[in-house]
């Protein structure tokens, strides 16, 4: 930073006053009489602080000189001296005009007082420095300009446009140091975030002019080249198919570069299961594996602001081939649980990966096992999947058995499978309907459009399964199966200045149909209930369903249900937190007769914290119906 200022003879006067009142101070204790006890003698001797330092000025301005003032590292050492004391309090006024300087204040008064305070049980001496800061240096010209080959490069416009709209050092603002480097970085930021990874900053200049408290500021960036993915490139794998993996991995070859692909691409990967850990990077020289002519070319292009396309280098650490996790856990719906899992990551014949779960759970132990293999070059992946479970189903238990066989496939936004699914389940409790089986051809599509997948702050997402099957036992009925969910967060009002961060609202809807002979007995698996941390809090798990002839709660064949829900940070003294608080209203109905089903409504507030593993969810929830109180929990963004 360049600062242009012009001497005042009064200033130059008070600094001389006041290195002379210093002076002569230091003169007068070094005459004082022989036979008295050195003080700093008599502090090192009872352990005492060399002085106490007061400082007096704004709040913004104390806070700092009380953090990085020089003579804070000399206020413990009991054993000053008085002639060092004297030339550390020569150099605090200039020692103050540095630090404030960086908040933007040029003109300050400083004045420096030692009291004597021989008798105080704290210290023998006393340094008051008093600050009046003057007039904060504010905005009186500010540019954001471009060079370099890609300065008008029409791709980037939108980046350019959003840093010039962004820029927070406008006319008229304040200027301080901490601000002039955050907005220079964030500026930086914006293109190093997508197509132009090697921007940087060509130049930049604050001009201060001290006389009149303005600042002058410029600064100007180079995007540098554009850059375009080229191959993953996956470096330290011994034991499983690179070329499954990167398809795993879906970068997209040919691409813009973009951070967030990078880190999504980043994220699958970690999330496949197959490694320890993951790091992605552009090459380090793009031309890299490109012949002598072919770099020449690169780098040419690259002058000229021409795309350059750069392998992408995945450095990982392989898991193990096999693993076992072990895991205590607890949940508001069903209470405390054991999980144990083995993960097999090849396993032998198949090359697929397996993973084996035990659930000890009071209401709803389990056993699992699921295997995978890797994407074929359509990017569809194979699935076989088996379970075991009795699950609490509204006032019954129902012990069942699936058996599912498909594929997936796996795209940027887009999810899709198709799978054929062996169901039978016996329900236990009086007025339970006989046990019963099925077989069920299924579709499914789930599409996911958020600004983070997650920790979301916008976007939506919508997800919807069709399927048709016949029931196997006790008698052969075709049906039908439709189910959807939707999803949409809305940013409301303006963002925070530092945090960018600001309130929005959640809107849910879920919903299913079975459609079949009113005398079908269909698995109870395949029925719907509702209520639930992840359903209509206020409500006990799956406590909303259709009823028995008894009066009992048993799945349904329809559901349809909704949320609205507030989320707004939370900001204590004008600082804002990591925490949120959301206030919601749920409600949705269960039941065999869409003429005959009525709403359950829970209302309730809570407390989010945006964890490192998305966020965590803490809720208290009334139930209208119920008339009860419930606390709900649960940790991360699903969809």
């Amino acid at each position: 930073m360049r600062q242009s200022s012009k001497l005042h003879v009064p200033a130059i006067r008070s600094a001389l006053l006041i290195t002379t009142a210093l002076a002569l101070s230091g003169c007068s204790l070094l005459s004082r009489k022989e036979d008295r006890q050195d003080d700093s003698a008599v502090a090192a001797a009872s352990g005492k602080p060399a002085f106490t330092l007061e400082v007096e000025a704004p709040k913004e301005v104390r806070d700092l000189l009380q953090k990085h003032l020089e003579l804070k590292r000399f206020q413990h050492q009991s054993d000053l001296q008085r002639r060092e004391l004297t030339r550390l309090l020569g150099a605090t006024s200039a020692n103050v005009r540095d630090l404030i300087g960086t908040l933007g204040y040029f003109s300050p008064t400083v004045t420096v007082e030692v009291k004597e305070t021989p008798e105080s049980e704290e210290a023998p001496r006393k340094v008051i420095v008093n600050v009046d800061p003057g007039p904060a240096t504010t905005i009186k010209h500010s540019e954001v300009r471009f060079s370099g080959a890609n300065a008008q490069d029409p791709e980037g416009k939108a980046q350019r446009d959003a840093i010039r709209d962004q820029w927070p050092l406008k006319p008229g603002e304040p200027f301080s140091q901490s601000q002039w480097s955050s907005a220079k970085s964030g500026g930086l930021k914006v293109l190093q975030a997508r197509r132009y990874p090697t921007a940087r900053i060509d130049t930049s200049l604050a001009d201060v002019d001290a006389d009149h408290n303005e600042a002058s500021v410029g600064v100007t960036y180079d995007p540098g080249a554009a850059y375009t993915f080229g191959p993953l490139v996956i470096e330290g794998t011994e034991r499983y198919d690179p070329v499954g993996l990167a398809r795993i991995a879906r970068l997209p070859e040919g691409k813009v570069y973009d951070q967030n692909v990078m880190l999504d691409t980043q994220q699958r990967l970690v999330s496949s299961g197959y490694f320890d850990s993951v790091f992605l990077a552009l090459a380090e020289t793009p031309k890299a594996s490109l012949g002598d002519s072919e770099q020449k070319q690169q780098e040419a292009r690259a002058e000229q602001g021409s795309d350059v396309t750069s392998p992408v280098i995945a450095k990982v650490r392989e898991a193990r081939l096999q693993k076992w996790v072990f895991g205590v856990g607890v949940s508001t719906d069903t209470g405390p649980r054991l999980s144990i899992d083995h993960i097999h990551n090849k396993v032998p014949g198949l090359n697929w990966r397996a993973v084996t779960k035990l659930q000890i759970d009071r209401k709803n132990p389990l056993i699992s096992t699921q295997l995978t293999g890797l994407p074929g070059e359509d990017y569809w992946r194979n699935f076989v999947g088996a379970k075991l479970e009795r699950e609490p189903v509204g006032d019954f238990d129902v012990n069942s058995a699936q058996l599912r066989a498909g594929r997936a496939k796996s795209e940027e936004r887009i999810e899709r499978n198709y799978y054929l699914q062996y169901d039978w389940a016996k329900t236990q409790g009086s007025g339970a309907p006989p046990a019963s089986s099925s077989l069920l051809a299924n579709y499914g599509w789930t599409g996911r459009y958020f600004d983070n997948n997650i920790s979301p702050t916008s976007g939506y997402g919508f997800a919807w399964e069709a399927g048709v099957g016949t029931t196997l036992t006790p008698q052969r009925t075709p049906f039908t199966r439709v189910t959807g969910r939707w999803m949409t967060l809305m940013p409301l009002g303006k963002p925070d200045d530092e945090t960018q961060r600001r309130s929005r609202l959640q809107l849910r809807a879920w919903g299913g149909a079975i459609t079949a002979k009113s005398d079908a007995d269909l698995p109870m698996t395949l029925m719907f209930l509702a209520g639930g941390d992840n359903s209509i809090r206020g409500y006990g798990y799956q406590s909303i369903g259709a009823k028995t002839d008894n009066g009992k709660v048993i799945g349904g064949r329809y559901l349809a249900a909704g949320s609205v829900e507030w989320q707004r940070p939370i900001v204590i003294k004008g600082n804002t937190q990591d925490f949120e608080q959301a206030v919601f209203v749920d409600a949705g109905t269960v039941g065999d007769d869409v003429n005959r089903m009525y709403a359950r409504v829970g209302v309730g507030t809570g407390i989010r914290w945006r964890s490192p593993v998305g966020p965590l969810q803490a809720d208290l929830a009334y139930g209208l119906q119920e008339h009860q109180l419930r606390l709900h929990l649960r940790l991360g963004f699903n969809f």
